[in-house]
């Protein structure tokens, strides 16, 4: 597909996804629908998942760099390719141009998960590591281009790319043909465009609901005004949808095709991610369980059945540990909390046999003897235990206090 300079792309229609899935044929995976008992009884209606966390890369990001770049022209390819990433976008490009034989150079941002740098080199990327956000990244990458000649592969704002992520709808049609509503999250809004493109030109009764981190949300505003708008503050932990301002060409067809598009807290998220990988056994990425973040805090509001779009599963282990901690906090799994016993040989002992009753598993104890705060025979511990959820929180509270210790909270 050849289409003219930026600012002058004609409409993107159906036949132009319909031509990406031919292209991607052979290259991307036509990943798999999961279904989801513990989402489906939460909304009253089946609820699947479109694994593209388990997509060649871990991401959909594939699709669309393979696209772009395959519609270049011999002296374009010549010139060779940059792009500019958190992780996903960069390793699609890197793989894409791997396989078309022509040379990638990837700018990351300094802060990217090192798996996904190291992923990307190993696709065969040169990687250049600067700024803190995409946006900074993007400009230098931009900015490359201008000086070496090598074509810009924009992670969004192109409609090569957005025809390359709309198969994703192509391919929850073939396979989920009586589905009433998709939930897709939105970071500069490629994917959810494309995905809108080619679902609601066969089915424009099917809803789809773009979902955003909160702290990262430029498409609410800039909705609102009524063209892209750019946000000042970007906080949150899913660096995949981490933008500051819509793609120009997908925002057009966001605000046309999308029907919804909702925020998620940052508690949300990891409560998602957390099911993910309990109750579906998928590793997920932030960015890809906003979707799921989306069903879990309001599930009664959409129409089955729902497909919800796991975008992504490159995440650094690191990250996951923090996140499955915060998710575990943010359901009520970990209870912290103060108390005083009285200062004597086994008082510990007896305590923490009453949390053994109570099928509380101790993290962390600080015994506290000596303080000013206390008096002659007393001692402060302090628990961090993990529970079961927030019921077996306040049984475990009760049976502290009902076997006579001083509960003070965290």
């Amino acid at each position: 597909m050849n289409f003219p300079p930026p600012g002058r792309f004609p409409p993107l229609i159906l036949d132009d996804v319909r031509g990406a899935q031919k292209m991607l044929s052979g290259v991307s995976r036509v990943t798999p629908l999961e279904g989801s008992r513990h989402l489906s009884a939460l909304v009253g209606a089946p609820v699947q998942f479109k694994c593209e966390n388990l997509q060649r890369t871990g991401s959909f990001k594939l699709r669309g760099a393979y696209v772009r770049i395959s519609g270049l022209t011999p002296v374009e390819r010549a010139a060779g390719v940059v792009a500019a990433s958190a992780g996903n976008h960069a390793q699609g490009v890197a793989l894409a141009s791997a396989l078309l034989g022509v040379r990638s150079t990837v700018f990351m941002p300094v802060g990217a998960p090192l798996p996904k740098i190291a992923a990307t080199r190993e696709y065969g990327a040169r990687v250049r590591l600067h700024g803190h956000v995409v946006d900074e990244t993007l400009a230098a990458a931009q900015e490359y281009a201008q000086e070496t000649g090598a074509v810009f592969i924009h992670p969004f704002d192109h409609p090569d790319i957005i025809a390359g992520q709309g198969t994703v709808g192509l391919e929850i049609l073939e396979q989920c043909p009586e589905v009433r509503t998709i939930v897709v999250g939105i970071g500069g809004g490629g994917l959810a465009a494309g995905i809108a493109v080619a679902v609601k030109a066969v089915r424009p009764d099917v809803r789809i609901v773009g979902v955003q981190a909160a702290g990262a949300a430029c498409y609410p505003p800039s909705l609102a005004a009524g063209h892209p708008v750019s946000i000042g503050s970007l906080q949150t932990m899913a660096d995949g949808i981490k933008v500051g301002r819509p793609g120009d060409v997908p925002f057009g067809l966001v605000q046309e095709l999308v029907d919804e598009v909702r925020t998620v807290s940052e508690d949300e998220l990891s409560s998602a991610l957390l099911l993910c990988l309990e109750r579906a056994k998928m590793v997920v990425e932030p960015a890809g369980a906003s979707p799921v973040a989306a069903l879990l805090s309001d599930p009664k509001s959409f129409r089955g059945p729902v497909v919800a779009l796991l975008s992504g599963g490159n995440v650094d282990p690191l990250l996951m540990q923090r996140i499955l901690t915060h998710g575990m906090s943010a359901a009520g799994r970990y209870l912290s909390l103060r108390l005083r016993l009285t200062d004597r040989p086994g008082a510990l002992a007896t305590m923490l046999g009453v949390l053994t009753v109570a099928d509380a598993n101790v993290l962390d104890v600080s015994h506290v003897r000596t303080d000013a705060r206390l008096g002659l025979t007393e001692a402060e511990v302090e628990l961090h235990l993990e529970t079961k959820g927030p019921e077996h929180c306040e049984e475990v509270a009760a049976a502290l206090r009902g076997a006579g210790y001083l509960v003070m909270g965290s």
